[in-house]
């Protein structure tokens, strides 16, 4: 019977302004995160409606529990990242298209695609999530903790609850389809698709949002683009939409490599995500939830010595 627990988080983004630019000290990493955002929206509406095809064929009751459990989990996490967004465009109007056109792709694949794909493309990506979102938790002190607290606390939860749930998607995949060849086949439109959907959101920050406020062209992320807007500050610099550093320059090479390899290994036949290194992050913030730690302030609240865990006060 699946352990999974579905946490519905409140981050207060209706309390205050959204920040673009949430992580100063990481430009691009505040935009790529924030695209990471847009993306959520879609792809976990896509994964909801996907299981709620699927709940009248699934026999297997650990399967079925599996798949409820997850489904709530990115449920809820399409709820806050939601909340997030709303943030945004009450600064931005403009990122109301851009979100529609976000929302308007994962529509389309939900219509045009079989549950087969969909099913494919939901294990492909998540089964990358583990080795990438190790890479960003274990890199918090710079990725996250200089950043505006409930956005940080809001990405800092939502990976470790897909770490937790890393295993879900190829369960479900697995007990449905089971063909690893076709999973392998489908992986290059699989990602194809995402890298437009990101790109979708890029764009949209590079029109709606002003430089001053993002601070770097929101496409950076994308080495062919990079290529071209190099060119363009030779011939015609007026069209570059801003400087160009990518979101993890500071991170260690060897952590970055570890990553890629991580996610390479995670499309491979037989791969199993229950086996992947994870983030020590992770584990203490179960420990932390479970013991009344406000976790939607994961850095402002750790103040208060009364919600540290029994460990961590000793």
């Amino acid at each position: 019977m699946t352990h999974l627990q579905p946490r519905k988080m409140d981050f207060g983004f209706e309390d205050a302004d959204v920040p673009f630019l949430w992580n100063p000290q990481n430009p691009a990493w505040s935009s790529m995160s924030n695209a990471v955002s847009f993306l959520a929206i879609g792809f976990e509406k896509m994964i909801v409606k996907l299981i709620m095809q699927l709940k009248p064929t699934f026999t297997d009751p650990e399967v079925a529990a599996e798949a409820i459990a997850f489904m709530r989990q990115e449920g809820h996490h399409s709820t806050a990242h939601r909340q997030h967004v709303k943030g945004l465009i009450r600064r931005y109007p403009g990122l109301q298209n851009t979100l529609d056109a976000v929302i308007g792709e994962f529509d389309l694949l939900t219509e045009a695609t079989s549950r087969e794909y969909r099913l494919a493309y939901t294990a492909d990506l998540e089964a990358t999530f583990t080795p990438v979102f190790k890479l960003m938790l274990d890199n918090e002190d710079t990725l996250f903790r200089p950043g505006d607290d409930r956005v940080a606390s809001l990405f800092i939860w939502h990976f470790v609850e897909e770490v937790e749930h890393r295993s879900s998607a190829m369960i479900l995949f697995n007990a449905v389809v089971g063909e690893e060849l076709y999973r392998m086949r489908m992986a290059p439109s699989i990602f194809a698709h995402v890298l437009k959907v990101i790109r979708i959101a890029c764009a949209g920050f590079n029109q709606h949002v002003p430089l001053a406020d993002r601070q770097v062209d929101s496409l950076s992320m994308f080495a062919r683009h990079r290529v071209k807007q190099k060119a363009l500050v030779y011939f015609a610099p007026y069209l570059t939409k801003g400087p160009m550093p990518r979101a993890f320059d500071g991170l260690p090479r060897r952590a970055q490599l570890t990553a890629l390899a991580g996610v390479v290994r995670s499309q491979l036949p037989n791969h199993d995500p229950a086996h992947e290194k994870l983030p020590e992050l992770a584990g203490r913030w179960f420990e932390r939830y479970d013991a009344g730690y406000d976790c939607t302030r994961w850095y402002t609240a750790e103040v208060r010595p009364n919600k540290l865990t029994s460990a961590e006060a000793n």
